[in-house]
């Protein structure tokens, strides 16, 4: 068995959100646009939004944000605690990168691991109307899938087409852990 790292945990600020993009670029197909990087600085929310870092390195990183659940009739009104007609929301992985050589070293797990404490933790108060956790995972992308399903409990739901515009297979898949 490959040997745990010790990691610590930083927030991702104004003044070293050029590593996030360099730790996106490297693991992800995809390229993100700067509304996105903004939008994680302005947040503030070290809780949900953090960088993994080894030795002082910056070595992956993860970024959720909590957002309404989508309107399906009453599904997204009232199913978990809070007053009646409450809009219930998720927490939504934005996204969650390792950096290849780091991987395989428990770093994913401590990341996911970290934002379902905080969950625990708050679930009373600022995410009292949090309901569960989602993120979309590309359909080729099966290493990814058994990770969330397997060491954290996430289902896999339904296929969404062409969800991705700039990469092969274009389609994803939502996996999604009920938290309440």
């Amino acid at each position: 068995m490959v040997k745990q790292l010790e990691i610590e945990f930083g927030a991702i600020t104004a003044d070293n959100v050029e590593q996030l993009r360099k730790v996106n670029a490297a693991c992800f197909p995809v390229s993100y646009n700067d509304g996105f990087y903004k939008d994680v600085v302005a947040r503030k929310d070290e809780g949900l939004n953090k960088f993994a870092y080894v030795n002082g390195f910056v070595v992956g990183a993860v970024c959720t944000r909590v957002e309404d659940m989508p309107s399906a009739g009453s599904s997204s009104v009232k199913s978990g605690g809070g007053d009646e007609g409450e809009v219930r929301s998720r927490l939504y992985i934005m996204t969650l990168g390792v950096l290849a050589a780091y991987r395989g070293r428990g770093i994913g797990s401590k990341m996911i691991a970290s934002i379902l404490e905080y969950y625990e933790q708050h679930k009373d108060d600022e995410l009292s109307t949090v309901d569960e956790i989602t993120l979309h995972v590309q359909t080729s992308n099966t290493d990814a899938m058994k990770f969330y399903t397997s060491r954290f409990g996430f289902v896999k739901g339904e296929m969404v087409e062409n969800y991705y515009r700039r990469i092969d297979p274009p389609h994803c898949y939502i996996l999604s852990k009920k938290l309440r």
